[in-house]
């Protein structure tokens, strides 16, 4: 999960502590770094004292070394294994503009005397400080000093290659809107330009042209897409017409993935799919969301970033759910739904592909076929919601477990019971501050990573319950 992530490493130094020291403090980050999963990058050990940064001109010598290695790297790793120089990590670290993690090394009891004395702790103090001074954001260690062989760094690496994961994929990236806003959803309406500021492109697709190309694709250059369906989903019981069209649906998507370099999709679901070609677009929304192609739908741009971030925090697949029914009295749950638009690896076992009812209601039996019914898995998750608001940003974050509860089976679509303990004050917060429906929901917690990406390192206003 962590092989795409490399990290710059940064030793700091004062001449009147050990060292020796550094050597060793090069080694263990190294190693830590490795045993993680991601890549690192470090100064030559010839360019300066054990490569480490002590004088401005050592500084300057480090900042020269990012500049040439700009692009190749995600992260900066702060390693403190004594009372760092303030004025070389000035020098060093002044055009830095990825999240920067600081640790420092604890004292030994046993080792206090001038000769192995570190003063690490309170060179943190003031490294953070100077780092404050250049406006320059950071993370802590979850224990202030702590060795880079400890298992609690272990778990802050993996927390900050996410947090590096999350920044650098939504400074720069590209949304499609496959069709215009669904007409009766004002909800989903949202500034392109606040999204613009933050580095997120939004590309406008119209129907008309995925309706063009699918008349355009054979049958013969479906059989691997037919596979892939086949993989996930039973289709029976409907024309293989259907079966089909549904994926020479998934075809153009890829192609337009490719032709607009797009990391996200969010599509008009509805009604020009039923009306037109007679089917629901949820198995390619569920494909596409499998291969890492972010895929919401009801034009929901907005929440086509957040999935993007969440995958890219969680490691896994991600969809984008209502907020949709309370569970009877129970205070702290309620049940999370969407027609069928999950990824196979958020379900247990295959789906199956149904009619969609309100479509068969709306538009006649035969219209809405694709919808991919599933079990949802149950398991710790994170969900939340991003928006655009005066232009600026907002997101919420939170976490808590799709459960077992038993949805009745006349229920429609895909739906799942969550469970958190803060049900009451998210579902307030959403509904005074603005939030679509829509909520997007990964397995595993990943919520103070998404919080400290998002308000640290990105500029969104966030809030986390």
């Amino acid at each position: 999960m962590n092989s795409g992530i490399t990290f710059a490493l940064y030793f700091g130094n004062r001449g009147f502590f050990p060292s020796e020291s550094i050597a060793r403090a090069r080694a263990e980050m190294i190693k830590a770094v490795t045993d993680a999963g991601c890549g690192y990058i470090c100064l030559e050990e010839d360019k300066t004292a054990y490569g480490a940064v002590e004088t401005v001109a050592e500084g300057r010598i480090y900042a020269e070394f990012l500049e040439r290695n700009r692009g190749k790297y995600q992260g900066v790793i702060i390693c403190l294994p004594n009372f760092g120089d303030e004025n070389g990590a000035q020098a060093a670290l002044k055009d830095v503009r990825v999240p920067i993690l600081v640790q420092a090394y604890p004292d030994k009891m046993d080792e206090m005397d001038f000769a192995h004395r570190r003063d690490a702790m309170c060179g943190k103090f003031a490294m953070c400080n100077v780092l404050l001074q250049m406006q320059l954001p950071f993370t802590l260690t979850t224990r202030f000093t702590v060795s880079p062989s400890d298992e609690s760094f272990a778990e802050d690496l993996r927390s900050f290659a996410a947090v590096c994961r999350v920044v650098d994929g939504m400074r720069s990236f590209n949304i499609g809107a496959i069709g215009a806003r669904t007409t009766a959803f004002k909800t989903v309406r949202a500034d392109e330009y606040a999204l613009q500021k933050k580095g997120i492109n939004v590309e406008a697709i119209d129907l008309s042209t995925v309706f063009e190309r699918i008349n355009k694709v054979k049958t013969e250059d479906i059989q691997g897409i037919l596979r892939d369906i086949d993989g996930i989903t039973v289709f029976e019981g409907f024309p293989q017409e259907k079966l089909i069209t549904m994926a020479k649906l998934q075809a153009v998507m890829l192609d337009i993935v490719r032709e607009y370099d797009l990391q996200a999709v969010a599509i008009r679901c509805w009604s020009e799919f039923q009306t037109v070609l007679g089917i629901a677009p949820c198995t390619s929304l569920c494909l596409l969301n499998s291969m890492g192609i972010q895929a919401a739908c009801e034009v929901d741009i907005t929440n086509a970033a957040m999935m993007r971030a969440l995958a890219l925090a969680s490691g896994s697949p991600c969809t984008l759910l209502d907020f949709n029914n309370n569970y009877g009295d129970a205070e702290d749950k309620a049940i999370m739904f969407h027609c069928g638009p999950v990824p196979a690896e958020m379900l247990e076992g295959k789906g199956r592909i149904i009619e969609h009812p309100m479509f068969r209601k709306t538009y006649g039996p035969g219209s809405g076929v694709g919808v991919n019914k599933g079990k949802l898995r149950s398991g710790d998750v994170t969900f939340g919601s991003l928006k655009t608001r005066d232009g600026k940003i907002g997101a919420f974050v939170a976490e808590g477990s799709f459960t077992s509860d038993p949805v009745p089976e006349e229920f429609f679509g895909t739906g799942k019971v969550i469970q958190t303990a803060n049900l009451d004050r998210i579902e307030r917060h959403m509904a005074e501050n603005g939030y679509k429906h829509h909520v997007c929901v990964s397995f595993g917690k990943c919520g103070k990573i998404l919080r400290e990406a998002f308000e640290k390192y990105l500029g969104f206003e966030t809030a986390e319950f």
